[in-house]
């Protein structure tokens, strides 16, 4: 009897970890995208299987339609990574007191100007009153893009701005094919998108804004904290999916406009996803956009981060500015 308690007791000791502490908990990442070609990285990444490859456990993809509505989002708490816009990153971190990081960069630019040839030939158009004009909400890329261009061409403000209807970038490309509005700011994949069905792009991110970051890769504070194991595997496989866009720029171009077809249907508003089901994204206006319209690498200058952080402010987006180190973290890119 006395051996068979020695032995019980044995087996009980075994199951209790050494140290006295319960193993530690699995990490799950839970992802988010904007609903554009920005995160072309995260999507090319889930239809090769990347993430499974790196034993990493990806219990959501949420597709947004806008990168303020994922900024938004960010404030719940329950997101810990997410492929979107810089400036709506920015937003959530200055205004929402979102605990975030920027660990590496999926791109530069990626946001233009498209128009209706027929009606509006210079920048300078824009100001003509007959002239309808759609951008995204104020603190989005986009405007501050808008703003970029009034800055440059010493536009009229007033007369610009007056007349801005607001709409996610999906409206701003089906008003333009429905003859509501005459010209729209949007970010890729559309205005690559509005060329194939005869439209403009008469002024691109690079042409007012040199360097500009579009979107980034951020993680949450605490993952960095808990996981740092597995930011690093998110850096390396947005690093490979980058590398892929370069090496094989058609593959990626299919993987991508399928992806984007696949969420367009599960996220666009009713009223928006029947009128877009005639606008097809292609593999031709993927290529073209992330070939052409976009400069794709996960590289990051702090000075470009400053300067989008700084106007922002000065356009009364977030109170006041803050040093651009608070938002980044790009030590796992130096690894």
């Amino acid at each position: 009897m006395k051996k068979l308690l020695l032995l019980l007791l044995a087996g009980l000791l075994g199951l209790i970890p050494f140290g006295g502490c319960a193993p530690k908990e699995e990490a799950s990442v839970h992802m988010a995208v904007e609903f554009v070609d920005h995160a072309a990285c995260a999507h090319i990444a889930r239809n090769q299987g990347w993430f499974e490859a790196e034993g990493l456990k990806v219990t959501a993809f949420d597709n947004y339609i806008t990168g303020m509505a994922l900024a938004t989002a960010l404030g719940s708490g329950h997101i810990n990574t997410a492929y979107l816009c810089l400036i709506p990153a920015i937003c959530a971190h200055a205004n929402g007191k979102v605990p975030i990081k920027v660990v590496a960069g999926t791109h530069k630019y990626g946001y233009g100007l498209l128009v209706d040839p027929d009606k509006v030939k210079s920048v300078k158009d824009l100001e003509k009153p007959d002239v309808r004009l759609a951008c995204a909400r104020e603190g989005s890329p986009v405007d501050a893009v808008m703003h970029k261009m009034i800055d440059k061409y010493k536009l009229d403000e007033n007369k610009i701005l007056s007349k801005v209807q607001r709409m996610p970038p999906p409206k701003v490309l089906l008003a333009l094919k429905m003859r509501q509005i005459d010209a729209g700011f949007c970010c890729e994949q559309f205005p690559s998108m509005g060329e194939e069905l005869g439209f403009k792009v008469l002024l691109e991110a690079q042409d007012v804004w040199p360097e500009m970051q579009g979107s980034v890769l951020i993680v949450s504070d605490e993952l960095i904290k808990t996981h740092p194991e597995i930011v690093r595997k998110l850096v390396k496989i947005t690093q490979q999916g980058i590398q892929y866009i370069h090496e094989h720029p058609q593959d990626a171009s299919r993987i991508v406009a399928e992806e984007l077809t696949v969420a367009g249907k599960e996220i666009l508003p009713l009223d928006v996803g029947k009128a877009a089901a005639e606008l097809r994204i292609t593999p031709e206006a993927i290529l073209k956009s992330l070939t052409t319209r976009m400069e794709c690498t996960t590289d990051i200058n702090p000075a470009i981060v400053q300067e989008e952080i700084d106007y922002l402010a000065k356009l009364g987006y977030i109170e006041t500015s803050f040093n651009a180190e608070d938002i980044l973290d790009l030590s796992f890119l130096k690894e």
